[in-house]
């Protein structure tokens, strides 16, 4: 799987057969050493952990998705001090060792560290995915006597980091900070894949899951097929539509919406109330790599015809398999937090747009007392 950004809109591809592949900066020395402790003034949320860690196919990534950490056993102390992060990791006890015997790589959202033991080098930590960004030249590392401090500098330094890679544990935990309770509506053409990606998406939050297809077949006590066949894909849509504007309002719910020609998610003039909400668009692909998926994604961005190319983010799924639902849950979390990240005020201005009445005029909000049946001019935009 690889990720990129497109424009407004993240966009992720998953693909069970891609391997991860990284780019390396290497810090070729220890920039500080020391022999005693060294204690942050003001840290917070200290964890440590002592894991058995394997990344398989599914959450192995090239670029801003999911974590692949790849060492057998990690036992580490991590803390978060806002502006910095550190690593605490425990080295091999009974052997005296040297700056010689220690290297750190680290680049971007790469860190790699390795110690050398009886003439081989063996990596202790590396993943090609920290929660966020570092500055690699201001990483300082240094020994404390049976522990190897890897001292980070955040690029963002108002983002708090739940842990040190990004995972299914960390995005679901660092996500609340940024979604501000912002619902989230997974759109696509299956039906049941925005079933189960919704309602593991809602586990892993803490949302409440709510799916639009049962809500319609309660409401009209019969199959989406019977409605279907009895009044048309038509009736089925606009009924979804009355359900997704009754639950515009609502916080912190994830919504499965219909999949085909009779969900209203796939009708560009549907979108009013969908827009309440930060919309992952679910797509699948024949493509066969990056860049295809790439191209296929600005391709499907510009056929405005299709609703699904409102979306605020795109997951490109090459192949599916309901047992790892999971896996594309967590590549939608990713995708969202580089979206968010890359403009923080976006949860805000969905709330506004929410209390302004959910006008259709998204992303480009109008004023106070705008009607849209009587615009007839531009409006400046109102934040």
């Amino acid at each position: 799987m690889a990720a990129f950004a497109s424009g407004l809109a993240s966009t992720i591809f998953y693909s069970p057969s891609l391997h991860t592949t990284t780019g390396q900066a290497s810090l070729s020395s220890p920039t500080r050493i020391r022999s005693s402790p060294h204690v942050f003034r003001g840290i917070q949320s200290f964890r440590r952990f002592s894991q058995n860690v394997t990344a398989d196919r599914f959450n192995s990534f090239s670029c801003n998705c999911l974590s692949a950490v790849s060492t057998s056993t990690i036992d580490y102390e991590f803390t978060d001090g806002g502006k910095e992060v550190e690593l605490k990791l425990r080295l091999k006890t009974g052997e005296i060792l040297s700056p010689k015997d220690i290297s750190v790589d680290a680049d971007g959202t790469f860190l790699a560290v390795k110690e050398k033991r009886n003439g081989l080098l063996i990596t202790l930590l590396e993943t090609n995915q920290l929660f966020d960004k570092i500055m690699p030249s201001e990483t300082i590392w240094y020994i404390d006597e049976d522990q190897l401090v890897v001292n980070m500098k955040k690029v963002d330094g108002e983002l708090k980091w739940p842990d040190i890679v990004e995972s299914w544990e960390s995005l679901t935990a660092g996500m609340m900070q940024l979604l501000k309770g912002a619902s989230i509506y997974i759109v696509g053409d299956s039906t049941e894949i925005n079933q189960k990606v919704s309602r593991e998406l809602a586990v892993g939050l803490g949302y409440s899951p709510l799916d639009s297809k049962e809500l319609l077949e309660s409401f009209s006590k019969q199959t989406l097929d019977s409605w279907i066949l009895a009044e048309g894909p038509d009736s089925v849509a606009e009924a979804e539509s009355s359900v997704l504007e009754s639950l515009s309002s609502h916080v912190r719910t994830v919504v499965s919406t219909l999949g085909g020609k009779h969900g209203a998610a796939g009708r560009a003039d549907q979108w009013r109330h969908l827009y309440s909400g930060f919309t992952v668009w679910v797509s699948q692909t024949e493509a066969t790599d990056e860049e295809s998926a790439k191209e296929e994604a600005r391709r499907n961005k510009q056929e405005r015809e299709i609703g699904y190319s409102n979306a605020d983010v795109v997951v490109k799924l090459q192949g599916w398999d309901p047992t790892h639902a999971k896996s594309v849950a967590q590549a939608s979390l990713s995708a969202l937090k580089q979206l968010i990240i890359s403009d923080k005020g976006l949860p805000g201005k969905k709330s506004l747009y929410i209390r302004l009445g959910c006008r259709g005029d998204w992303p480009n909000i109008k004023p106070p007392g705008w009607d849209p049946s009587s615009d007839t001019g531009t409006h400046p935009q109102f934040t």
